[in-house]
């Protein structure tokens, strides 16, 4: 496996910066928040795209790809009953897929808690059919630039659509492209009833991806999260792609927990 760390919590920090501290304290890749650049990827130029990915291959580091995706623009929602916005944001998650391909990355990681919740009055099968019908627009586009789109199953107290690890493989199966798969979050699968570890297996081949974090919504070895299972598990199933570190509290500040996240998972893998 290979460890990364996500951009959103280096609050003020140029991209550049973010990329060269992170390979200097032994991270090997960067996953990026598009809302951290400009509130639309739409308005990141062609050349300011090559700057980014020449930065990142510069410091040495991998762009693993995207995540918290539907924070800007305003205005977007995965699965709405109204055309015209369910159609803009599948224009958007589109050029989220360029961008994506443009910076070398290879996975967009499907959060937005707050754009994909079912309201009151929708029917839940049916806002299933419109998160598939959404996806699906985009899968072509997402080929054709090797990009993973990885639906992200979210706790109960961030959202009431996708809620658990079943229910994107649910989907991952119904969809049924290469270049839709699933991954886990550790934080919202210390919320499930089966405990992460089986969660990660259960996922088998299409887990694409894995965020580490505490359930005190704090990095690695900052609570009391089974990190060493976690990271058994993922070496017992041949897991070779990212794990990256995102956090939801950002104190005490970005530079102790990169390293201090980085270096407790190491220590964790040396001993194993």
């Amino acid at each position: 496996m290979k460890f990364g760390t996500c951009n959103e919590y280096f609050e003020g920090w140029k991209i550049e910066d973010v990329f060269s501290y992170a390979a200097d304290i032994g991270y090997e890749g960067v996953e990026i928040a598009p809302f951290t650049l400009a509130d639309s990827v739409d308005d990141i130029p062609e050349t300011r795209r090559h700057q980014i990915r020449g930065a990142a291959e510069k410091a040495g580091v991998d762009i693993i790809g995207l995540h918290w995706l539907l924070i800007k623009p305003e205005g977007l929602y995965t699965n709405h009953v109204d055309n015209e916005i369910r159609n803009r944001t599948r224009d958007y998650f589109q050029s989220l897929v360029r961008f994506c391909g443009d910076l070398g990355g290879k996975v967009m990681i499907i959060g937005s808690p707050k754009q994909r919740n079912v309201l009151d009055g929708w029917d839940y099968g049916e806002t299933w059919e419109r998160t598939k019908s959404v996806f699906g627009d985009c899968l072509d586009l997402a080929a054709e630039n090797d990009v993973t789109l990885c639906i992200e199953p979210l706790s109960s107290q961030q959202t009431n659509f996708i809620q658990t690890a079943e229910e994107a493989r649910k989907m991952v199966a119904e969809i049924d492209h290469p270049n839709f798969q699933t991954m886990v979050d550790v934080c919202s699968g210390s919320t499930e009833e089966i405990p992460v570890p089986q969660l990660l297996r259960d996922s088998g081949g299409h887990l694409h991806h894995v965020h580490v974090n505490d359930a005190n919504l704090r990095g690695p070895g900052f609570g009391d999260t089974d990190f060493v299972s976690v990271l058994r598990t993922l070496q017992d199933v041949g897991y070779e792609r990212y794990v990256s570190v995102e956090v939801f509290d950002f104190k005490p500040d970005p530079r102790s927990i990169a390293a201090a996240s980085l270096a407790y998972l190491r220590g964790i893998l040396a001993v194993l």
